[in-house]
């Protein structure tokens, strides 16, 4: 081969696309990670624009704002938002920037699909929100899409079923290059058990989605036929049954409630360690609980369906599965406590996220425990309680621990610290606001007000207009968020030191519980003498 063609191929090599063409077609793993990461967070302002519409509504009795079609289309839009747009593409972007760097790897193993599993979720949003525009509007059968109600919406229903074909799509690829990278790409004698807990619990959270995403597209391509094509899968005129539905959904959403929560515990299981200055306490337990909680989640569906009426055998069977959940849940809260105990802690802002996380997550687990009691579950079945339990797992769980890694991170993916005292006032306004938004709808639901409904009786006009002001007051305090990630990615702020979270010892911060054999990664000092 002549020299010049070696040198045209060295040149190609080289080459390094900029502006739009780098985003559009890059396949490095920090870029992608990035991505992944702006979407997330412009996902989490149209899918919380929603939710104030929903508050706004509800502030007092009475229809005010917007018709009860739009209200149900509002509630609908922004769970499938929050949770296949915000929290799921999130965690793929804390996975995507930090796993290679974790593990030892030069990239993910396969950049070309991790490319194309970004770009296919602008489109699947895109065709999602669209639905808004179409004769009657959006879809309005809650995010679970139940049939018969969501057999009756006419224009939306094949949008929404082919962006969620989109999402699932997205997501198992996502999942299949984190399992080749994790299984396939670790730095020489790194074993599974030196692995750092965010790969662990992402190296589950990825077989999760494999195994489950597949059957919630079975589940909405019966929906689909059932519409158009004459099947009668969901429809008890043509001998089916909707009950199938929820059977075979809750199959698939199980599962995804631990796909939004397990890469939370990762990333909360790397920042308590740095600043309690201490190992993580138990690291095997915690893998070991990670693996549990992820077989126990395909065993307890029907939980969700105590009020369908399924016989008293299966009652019996997923409430005590259930209540299983709670032994390695409860595992990973202690250790994160005696990692914290006798600590040299300081609290700057991911940490006071971390901290947050475990306290709230523990109040939305305790109410999942009171939900997962048959003989309650009917009386708490469709009401606020249901709303508030899952937004504190969710909420002040997934999405503080997203807000924490981001804080943690943020000094490593730009170079720069980030704004201390405007991370501290964002803490504050926002963990005191998200109290004041779901506390109350604990209350609510015990006093039996009905959930995803637009109107309701005076009786409940207190608590929910404390709740819309924590709702607003929690939303706009996320403006700061986005000053804050402007300031640090200009390279307004001190520059990151190799060792950003040091503090007084000495300590990596990039800790990993325990530190690998060979030397990529130094191991922590672990006290002051």
């Amino acid at each position: 081969m002549s020299e010049a063609v070696l040198n045209g191929v060295e040149h190609q090599h080289d080459h390094h696309p900029t502006g739009i063409k780098r985003w559009l077609f890059t396949t490095n793993h920090k870029d992608i990670g990035t991505l992944y990461l702006c979407f997330s967070l412009l996902m989490f302002f149209i899918g919380g624009a929603m939710a104030l519409v929903i508050r706004a509504e509800l502030f007092s009795p009475g229809i005010q704002y917007v018709d009860p079609q739009f209200f149900n289309s509002m509630t609908t839009m922004h769970a499938l938002i929050m949770v296949f747009g915000v929290v799921m593409p999130g965690t793929v972007g804390f996975a995507n920037w930090m796993l290679p760097m974790m593990i030892g790897a030069p990239d993910m193993a396969l950049p070309r699909m991790n490319n194309w599993s970004f770009w296919i979720l602008p489109f699947a949003f895109t065709l999602l929100l669209m639905t808004l525009l179409l004769p009657g509007g959006g879809p309005a059968g809650g995010w679970t899409m139940y049939p018969p109600l969501m057999l009756q919406t006419e224009h939306a229903l094949p949008f929404v079923i082919f962006a969620v074909h989109f999402m699932g799509v997205s997501s198992v690829m996502g999942a299949i290059n984190i399992v080749a990278t994790i299984l396939n790409m670790r730095a020489p004698g790194m074993k599974l058990l030196d692995m750092p807990l965010f790969v662990w619990t992402w190296l589950v959270t990825a077989f999760l989605l494999i195994g489950s995403i597949p059957v919630l597209a079975g589940a909405v391509t019966m929906l689909l036929t059932d519409k158009f094509f004459g099947t009668s899968f969901f429809d008890a005129a043509g001998g089916g049954d909707p009950v199938l539905f929820q059977h075979v959904f809750w199959f698939f959403g199980h599962p995804e409630v631990y796909i939004l929560i397990l890469p939370a515990f990762g990333v909360v299981s790397q920042i308590i360690p740095t600043f309690a200055r201490k190992p993580l306490f138990g690291y095997v337990s915690m893998v070991y609980a990670t693996c549990s909680i992820a077989l126990l989640s395909f065993i307890v569906w029907a939980h969700h369906m105590f009020t369908v009426g399924m016989p008293l055998a299966a009652e019996l069977f997923f409430m005590y599965a259930t209540m299983s959940i709670a032994v390695p849940t409860g595992v990973k809260i202690f250790n994160w406590i005696a990692t914290m105990w006798r600590g040299e802690m300081t609290f700057e802002t991911p940490m006071l996220f971390a901290v947050a996380f475990v306290i709230l997550f523990t109040i939305g687990g305790f109410s999942g425990l009171m939900l997962g009691i048959a003989p309650v579950d009917f009386q708490y079945h469709d009401t606020y309680f249901v709303v508030a339990h899952f937004h504190y797992v969710l909420v002040s769980g997934a999405i503080f621990s997203m807000m924490a890694g981001a804080y943690y991170w943020l000094p490593k993916w730009t170079g720069y610290m980030y704004d201390e005292k405007l991370g501290k006032l964002h803490f504050w306004l926002s963990v005191v606001s998200v109290n004041l938004l779901f506390f109350p709808q604990h209350f609510l639901g015990l006093a039996g007000m009905p959930r995803r409904i637009p109107d309701y009786s005076t009786q409940f006009s207190e608590w929910n207009a404390i709740s819309s002001v924590g709702g607003f007051v929690f939303g706009f305090s996320q403006l700061i968020l986005v000053w804050v990630i402007i300031k640090s990615a200009r390279g307004h702020g001190e520059k990151a030191t190799a060792q950003v979270w040091e503090g007084a010892n000495g300590l990596e911060w990039t800790l990993s519980s325990p530190p690998p054999y060979h030397s990529f990664e130094v191991p922590p000092k672990i006290s002051r003498s």
